[in-house]
């Protein structure tokens, strides 16, 4: 399908032009990615010793699991529409201490009504994390946008790895302990170590802004009649990357064990190996973006996964292991690639393109995990996967998209 219609990246300064790539700032804004994430991931991991101490039932963990979802997600485009209009670069620290307040709370809460408040300021801290730091991400790239965004997101997959290994020795070391809710307090330590790193950031940021600072906002990449039908094709191809991955990283432990009869050992391995391609494929799909373009990324990471999704309910144990190694790295690459791209799309609303795009990741992981949960309930685990193969077919979607210059 051929277009009239181009993408093209935004005029940039001088400043900007001749501005090299920030490394260190990209380092450090990943690793606050990384202490960020791993910190969210700490709260379901913990879920087992805050049911037994406070005898709460599935109903009231999922309530706290909506709390968490609906501030770390809804909130996120918000945040970013505001500092669209008015940057705040010390946001960075400041939502890092929303986290730090929130761990704090949530060691020595000793009510139901006590830990939803803790898991609302966990939630609030990562929605004012996410716009502000991915825009820091693609001030810092020097023109290479799509391998810093992937630099920036490949932090946050290795915290989100790290936080529940930390939890089973830190929180729980010998098991379901009642009174390892109070050794929550020491992840504060992390979080007292994000905010002096994104402190670092945050100055960086603002010395930048004012030199770079251009004097009108950057004009829409395309025109306002087809940037509506461009952001709706991309979240409608996020959506069902989300939805397969959220099946895989909920429900692919139980699929192993109800379809092989293996070990939970075993099939915590194999997890750990789709983990392991998935953060293979982040780190990849921004610099392939930058040498061959968004779109051909977007559409060869969805579309071409299709094969591998459809054949992995009717394979053997080993073959269906090997097949999540293309599914991980394929679904993966396409997440930098579409935030850039939505980002160039709209390079005056950088700020609530990352809040939506990252807002949509949270909210469509959690109702995909809740409502696949219902399905392999009411059928069968086997026949989730049977359904979620067909999924990665949404990538036909990225035909859609105009060419890139």
């Amino acid at each position: 399908m051929s277009h009239a219609l181009t993408l093209q990246p935004a005029a940039q300064t001088p400043a900007r032009r001749t501005a090299g790539t920030a490394v260190a700032v990209l380092v450090a804004v990943s690793f606050g990615h990384l202490l960020n994430d791993m910190l969210q991931s700490l709260l379901p991991a913990i879920y087992p010793v805050l049911k037994g101490k406070f005898s709460l039932g599935f109903g009231e963990i999922g309530v706290i699991t909506l709390v968490f979802q609906l501030t770390a997600s809804v909130l996120q485009p918000v945040i970013g529409v505001f500092t669209d209009r008015r940057p705040m670069p010390y946001s960075l620290p400041v939502g890092m201490g929303f986290t730090l307040l929130g761990l704090l709370l949530l060691s020595v809460s000793g009510s139901y009504a006590e830990l939803l408040v803790a898991v609302a300021l966990i939630g609030i801290g990562s929605s004012v994390f996410h716009p502000e730091s991915s825009r820091v991400a693609r001030m810092a790239s020097g023109g290479k946008h799509g391998m810093a965004q992937s630099l920036f997101q490949v932090g946050g997959n290795a915290g989100s790895a790290l936080g529940p290994l930390l939890a089973a020795f830190i929180v729980a070391p010998q098991g379901l302990r009642v009174d390892g809710q109070g050794r929550v307090a020491w992840f504060g330590l992390a979080a007292l170590l994000g905010i002096a790193v994104l402190g670092y950031v945050g100055r960086w940021y603002a010395g930048h802004a004012r030199i770079t600072a251009p004097s009108h906002a950057a004009p829409a990449a395309v025109s306002g009649q087809r940037v509506g039908l461009i952001i709706g094709l991309l979240v409608g191809l996020m959506t069902s990357k989300f939805i397969y991955m959220a099946s895989m990283g909920n429900y692919y432990i139980f699929y192993l064990m109800a379809q092989f009869h293996v070990s939970a050992h075993t099939a915590q391995l194999c997890l750990f190996v789709f983990l392991g391609a998935v953060a293979a494929g982040t780190f990849a799909g921004g610099p392939i973006g930058d040498r061959i373009g968004r779109r051909r990324v977007i559409l060869v990471s969805i579309v071409g996964v299709l094969p591998f999704t459809l054949a992995l309910p009717h394979l053997g144990f080993a073959w269906t292991v090997l097949m999540t190694l293309p599914i991980g790295l394929l679904l993966a690459s396409a997440f930098p690639a579409i935030v850039v791209y939505a980002q160039e799309t709209m390079p005056h609303r950088i700020g609530m393109i990352s809040g939506l795009f990252f807002g949509l990741a949270f909210g469509v992981g959690g109702l995909a995990a809740a409502l696949l949960g219902v399905l392999a309930d009411r059928t069968s685990i086997q026949l989730v996967y049977q359904i979620c193969a067909f999924l990665p077919a949404m990538g036909l979607l990225a035909l859609l998209l105009p060419e890139e210059k």
